[in-house]
């Protein structure tokens, strides 16, 4: 048996998964935005490198992000349970169970919220593409992915936060 075997599970519940312990990476004012959103990466417990998978849940008025686009990443969710609504730089798409939707790197400005009464739930799974950056058309906010590991936000014109 390998060590990668030994120390990775083979399978896991995802519901079981502890939920990400900092609700989210922005600096303030914009991590504030964020309540109502949970987080299980479920690529890491399986020591995954090329891509990451997300359960995320969404309370009621709560946001998935900003909108965003990536520079280098592509992303894609699938909805498990709930209506969330994708919210776009080109109008709002509802959705429900079943649906998905992916935005290839540079495209569209994208974030899930939820506008229901109810619990939204979906996978979001993204690539990690070294030299990734996010660009936030309705904020003063640029990140960048160090190399390192750890996003690095700025203001628009380069102010670090």
């Amino acid at each position: 048996m390998s060590n990668e075997t030994k120390k990775n599970p083979i399978a896991l519940i995802a519901a079981e998964v502890p939920p990400r312990p900092k609700g989210s990476v922005y600096p303030e004012p914009f991590a504030a935005r964020i309540v109502g959103r949970e987080k299980r990466t479920l690529g890491d417990p399986f020591g995954l490198k090329n891509f990451g998978v997300n359960l995320v849940r969404l309370a009621p008025g709560g946001q998935s992000a900003l909108l965003h686009r990536h520079v280098k990443q592509d992303e894609f969710i699938y909805v498990i349970e709930g209506s969330p609504t994708l919210v776009t730089d080109q109008g709002d798409v509802g959705l429900k169970p079943g649906a998905c939707a992916g935005f290839p790197a540079g495209g569209i400005a994208h974030h899930v919220v939820n506008r229901s009464d109810k619990d939204a739930v979906y996978l979001e799974i993204g690539d990690r593409l070294p030299g990734d950056g996010a660009n936030y058309p309705n904020d003063d906010l640029v990140a960048t992915k160090d190399p390192a590991g750890p996003w690095r936000f700025t203001h628009k014109d380069g102010t670090p936060y």
